[in-house]
């Protein structure tokens, strides 16, 4: 497609307020965009109209007349019903509109949904799952993951600049949910580590602090160590990100890792604790909660 960039005060449209989506529409607003926002509950769009939005009583009517409109939902079958349900999206979108997917979603529907936006009604598709989490959502500094069309990206650039700091165009539809796929692994792998070398120092008799103030010296450095190991030592769960979102996530990178035929035993193991972490009555804390069933498993007391 022609780039003609898609710049404030543009109209546009955003679905889903939930913790991300209502800070990243907030600062859609503050970039300048006329936004349209919708949600299954409109309660959550209160701060957002005080600030100039406008609300949207369905996906179709958030979407009527937008050039951009963004998605943040919780699992694949919610962004087909957003998309092409009753009064979803592709019901109010106009031919040349830049549709942007920032829920974390499996790669092959999301490259279908792309095809078929495109295909009844010409409209593109950017599958732009992020990483960041609440406080990058807050602050305008996530990492944007884009698989779609090259000249969308290009197009919707200012609107996806108002929400993150690191925006990759890394291919194709679907390329943005397979990079966010490994990044999940990475994390909840990194989780697992963190959460069992903190075991092995309590159960040694170190100081959890100083250790994690050692190993944040050192090559062990990292952004789990930084944070998700300070909530493990202070056992501070309450969700930024919830362990059975982080479960849904590590199901998709398994399931990335079948379709391309990866051999993948940290990935395995990643998505049993998962599992585990979830099946133990935590599926609402935080994923770093982890940390406290490994320490139950290890024989540890609170």
């Amino acid at each position: 497609m022609a780039v003609d960039r898609i710049s404030p005060p543009a109209p546009a449209g955003f679905v889903g307020l939930g913790v991300m989506g209502a800070a990243m529409a907030a600062n859609v607003v503050k970039a300048g965009f006329a936004l349209a926002v919708s949600n299954r509950s409109r309660g959550k769009s209160e701060a957002l109209e005080a600030a100039g939005a406008r609300w949207a009583t369905t996906p179709a009517e958030a979407a009527r007349g937008a050039s951009v409109i963004g998605l943040c939902l919780p699992d694949t079958p919610d962004v087909e019903a957003v998309l092409f349900g009753p009064g979803g999206v592709a019901e109010g979108v106009a031919p040349g509109a830049v549709v942007i997917d920032f829920s974390t979603i499996a790669a092959a529907p999301a490259a279908g949904f792309a095809r078929r936006l495109l295909e009844e009604r010409g409209a593109h598709l950017l599958d732009s799952p992020v990483s960041g989490g609440p406080a990058g959502a807050r602050d305008g500094t996530l990492t944007c993951m884009i698989g779609g069309d090259a000249g969308a990206f290009e197009a919707a650039r200012p609107f996806l600049e108002a929400v993150g700091k690191t925006l990759t165009h890394l291919g194709p539809p679907g390329a943005g949910q397979v990079c966010k796929s490994a990044n999940q692994l990475m994390v909840a792998a990194t989780m697992q580590a963190v959460a069992e070398a903190l075991a092995l120092g309590r159960k040694a008799g170190l100081d959890p602090d100083l250790m994690r103030q050692a190993l944040l010296g050192g090559s062990a450095r990292s952004f789990v160590m930084e944070n998700h190991a300070k909530r493990i030592i202070e056992r501070t769960f309450q969700p930024g990100f919830r362990a059975e979102l982080m479960r849904k996530d590590t199901r998709l990178s398994l399931a990335a890792m079948r379709d391309h035929g990866v051999f993948a035993p940290a990935t395995a193991m990643a998505a049993q604790m998962m599992e585990a972490l979830v099946n133990s009555g935590r599926g609402g804390l935080d994923s770093s909660s982890l940390g406290a069933l490994v320490a139950e498993l290890s024989g540890l007391k609170e």
